[in-house]
């Protein structure tokens, strides 16, 4: 991380997508990451994919958290990462999904852009060190 990085805010958006009513999880880390400093919008429930590419996009944010538990990992997350790869936003995006994600599943996430998955039980700093050292640099 260069030394403009480090004074700069981190803007990221926290995002709830589909049908997936649970955001406790969501809140949680939204509140973790405005504790550790960065800028924090959060979606709200129930937002399509084009909404939440729509706002990454707009707010021009340097990371991108999915929260889902709904299962439709497989279906909403690559159509996010594909909106984003069609405004050329993915590789200036730190996009992060957390949520009960099988193995298998997270990594064919990852192959398809999703820089790391965080599960039930993530201490909040290890994921807030993860952004710290891999937020794109702009």
């Amino acid at each position: 991380m260069s030394v403009d990085q480090e004074q700069r805010t981190v803007r990221c958006l926290v995002a709830k997508v589909g049908l997936d009513g649970h955001d406790r999880g969501a809140h949680v880390i939204a509140r973790a990451f405005r504790d550790a400093g960065f800028e924090v919008i959060y979606s709200g429930l129930h937002r399509s994919p084009d909404e939440i590419v729509q706002a990454a996009v707009q707010e021009d944010v340097d990371v991108l958290g999915i929260s889902i538990l709904s299962g439709a990992h497989n279906t909403l997350v690559p159509k996010v990462l594909e909106g984003l790869e069609e405004y050329d936003a993915l590789e200036d995006t730190l996009v992060l999904v957390g949520g009960i994600i099988p193995d298998d599943d997270e990594t064919e996430l990852k192959e398809l852009g999703v820089s790391e998955v965080f599960g039930p039980g993530t201490p909040m700093e290890e994921t807030i060190e993860f952004v710290r050292e891999n937020v794109p640099e702009r």
